[in-house]
């Protein structure tokens, strides 16, 4: 249950605010002053805090309002704190509120502006705690996956990039073709290295081939293999990748750029498991798991009919999909940091600059970035004008942070909306509007 602790003096204040809250079903405790409070806090869970400013003892310069207010951002500095004052001049207050409390309302306060600022703070609580379980249960999975399976030393912390790797981790024991899909540059090598890694194949060759760089006259040649002679220029006999990724994992990358003569001869390999070398007789077993990728909506070009729609399902058996690093904002700074391997730190405008960005080159322009901004800072903190970005709040920055951005930027600012705005590069209220079209909970004051 939702509780505040009501701070103050005044027998009529405290009971006059728990009878309001409770109206909205919020559990009130009551002190009457420091100490009470501070060994309240000690003992109970607490989501907010309202303390009055002037304490009986103490009614003009309100010391004992303030050394409160510090020895609770002391003992739990993400505690949401609501300050109470009947001074007719809010310096103070102000500057505490610059200092880290949640706001201040004068008294007599207005009941409906006082409900809607703690329901905005327990709301934004009840977001954080759930954001830091769903992290929790993510680094989790992670961990499991780490001690489970090998994972060539991935760097990821975003809940996309875990689901692709628990994805990876549970087809590799199997035989079944793979598809991986994804923009250039987003992982999808590695998601096909981790399959093999993984697969009873492992020790086998992994034999990686760029479809795209097949020249089209030699596609059958390439791919399974020639005797001497068997055009001109072929002096001697050459191995297919099929045959050097026998017992082990062929990985056919950017499929869908392989022409429709090569699509047919591959499908044939695919539905029977055998071939031939160009120009001899002698029929032999493909042995080699298939993954293939693409960053090409292979679906689209079945029904324009540039892709074979019976090779596409022969492919298409056990899908894994890597989104683009915008939409997984939470690996963006654990791959910096790793890219950098210890040559500079990042500084503060840095990692804001690195999540505000789009990466259109997704993993490999980040990479990069941060080769280009660990020479150029020589050992000092990274800029953004190293990274070769704006900082954050200027022209460049990304208009649609990923939910995964967001959730990392709540969770990095402890639900405070206002410091994850800013490290977005965003409004107080665009990120409001971002927050409710993810669907993550928030109620604004």
């Amino acid at each position: 249950m939702r509780t505040v602790l009501i701070v103050d003096d005044n027998p009529a204040v405290r009971e006059a605010l728990a009878l309001l809250l409770s109206l909205r079903d919020i559990r009130t405790l009551a002190a009457r002053g420091a100490a009470e409070a501070l060994a309240i806090l000690d003992r109970e869970r607490v989501d907010t805090v309202i303390q009055d400013m002037n304490f009986s003892d103490d009614t003009t310069s309100g010391a004992e309002g303030i050394a409160l207010f510090r020895a609770i951002r002391e003992r739990q500095p993400d505690m949401p704190v609501v300050l109470l004052t009947a001074w007719t001049r809010l310096e103070s207050a102000v500057e505490l509120v610059k200092a880290g409390a949640a706001d201040y309302l004068a008294k007599p306060w207005d009941d409906a502006k006082l409900l809607a600022v703690l329901e905005n703070l327990l709301e934004l609580g009840e977001s954080s705690r759930e954001l830091a379980r769903q992290q929790r249960d993510r680094r989790a999975r992670q961990e499991e996956l780490a001690t489970r399976f090998d994972l060539g030393g991935i760097v990821f912390a975003s809940e996309a990039m875990t689901r692709a790797l628990e994805l990876a981790c549970q087809v590799a024991r199997s035989t079944l073709p793979v598809l991986v899909t994804g923009p250039n540059g987003a992982g999808k090598e590695r998601i096909a290295a981790i399959v093999h890694a993984n697969s009873a194949a492992r020790d086998g060759p992994f034999v990686a081939v760029n479809c795209g760089a097949l020249p089209a006259e030699l596609i059958e040649a390439e791919l399974f293999g020639a005797e001497s002679g068997a055009y001109t220029g072929a002096v001697k006999a050459r191995e297919g990748r099929f045959e050097a990724a026998d017992g082990g994992t062929l990985f056919l990358d950017e499929i869908g750029t392989l022409p429709l003569a090569g699509q047919v001869k591959l499908l044939r390999v695919l539905e029977a498991g055998q071939y031939e070398r160009v120009g001899s007789s002698r029929t032999r077993q493909a042995r080699a798991r298939i993954v293939s990728a693409s960053n090409a909506d292979l679906r689209a070009m079945v029904r324009q009919g540039t892709f074979r729609e019976d090779l596409y399902y022969r492919l298409d058996v056990f899908g894994i999909h890597l989104p683009p690093l915008a939409e997984r904002g939470a690996d963006i700074v654990p791959l910096a940091e790793h890219f950098l391997a210890g040559r500079a730190a990042l500084g503060d405008a840095a990692r804001d600059a690195l999540l505000a960005h789009a990466w259109p080159g997704n993993v490999r322009e980040l990479k990069n970035a941060i080769e280009r901004a660990a020479l150029l800072a020589q050992g000092a903190p990274i800029s953004p004008a190293q990274l070769g970005l704006p900082a954050p709040g200027s022209a460049r920055t990304l208009d649609e942070p990923s939910r995964d951005a967001v959730v990392a930027a709540l969770a990095t600012a402890n639900g405070m909306v206002s410091r994850a705005a800013q490290a977005l590069g965003l409004s107080r209220q665009a990120l409001y509007r971002r927050m409710e079209r993810y669907g993550l909970p928030t109620q604004r004051p």
